[in-house]
């Protein structure tokens, strides 16, 4: 087993104790976001890292992986849609002004950049990630994807939701700095077509990139399903390429 190194601090930015983990000891560090309730060691408990052993062991990447403060939320059916979407831009700043450099730190590499990837719910967070911050991630491997979280916002359109949602804000996205390192990156978006699978919103995604300019490609994986076996045949693959 691929030994792990834990760390738990409190996050002023999400009001709350957050624990992030880290698997491996060189190479390109990748950002492992978890599904909707998952927390930092969710990927190694359904053996994620077991099948990523190889890549881990030679020195390849290293993978980090934080709890699902947002995903809890957002699949919270007592919590407000607003609160839902402010939640989401905190978590974002979290991310970027916390993770990151911590990430950054273990690395020894204060600009390196970073890969983000996830499944279901964190698949939005690795495209978010990527979109919003193409100075810091390099390359998002999106898994099964859920895209459009209008479902949970209980028919509100705030803000919030509008910058943090993809979906939306990117159409809206002006010529500048931030676009134009953007259509610098790339982003993979597999899914199945199998049960609980929507591939419909990758391709809402593809459309919505393409039209700005961001190189992405659509993968279909027929007959595969919305499960971790999917993802752990999934992500070896796009590392072992990309990384």
């Amino acid at each position: 087993m691929v030994p792990k190194v834990s760390t738990r601090w409190y996050s002023p930015r999400l009001r709350q104790e957050v624990l992030a983990c880290r698997w491996g000891h060189a190479g390109t560090p990748v950002l492992l976001y978890p599904t909707a309730g998952g927390d930092a060691e969710e990927s190694e408990r359904f053996l994620m890292m077991k099948v990523l052993g190889s890549l881990l062991e030679a020195g390849r990447i290293r993978v980090y992986s934080c709890d699902s403060a947002a995903g809890r939320l957002w699949t919270d059916r007592d919590a407000s849609g607003a609160h839902k979407a402010w939640f989401q831009n905190r978590f974002d700043a979290y991310v970027t002004e916390e993770l990151v450099p911590a990430i950054r730190q273990d690395t020894g590499e204060p600009g390196v950049e970073i890969i983000a990837a996830g499944a279901s719910l964190g698949a939005f967070q690795t495209l978010a990630s990527v979109c919003r911050h193409p100075e810091i991630f390099k390359l998002g491997i999106c898994m099964s994807g859920t895209y459009d979280f209008g479902r949970w916002m209980g028919g509100a359109h705030t803000l919030d939701y509008h910058y943090a949602s993809p979906l939306h804000f990117l159409p809206h996205l002006p010529e500048g700095e931030q676009l134009t390192r953007l259509r610098s990156r790339f982003l993979v978006l597999a899914t199945g077509n199998g049960d609980y699978e929507a591939p419909w919103e990758s391709f809402w995604v593809a459309d919505a990139l393409g039209k700005k300019g961001v190189p992405n490609r659509v993968d279909i994986w027929e007959g595969y399903r919305h499960d971790w076996m999917t993802w752990r045949e999934m992500l070896p693959q796009y590392l072992e390429k990309h990384a």
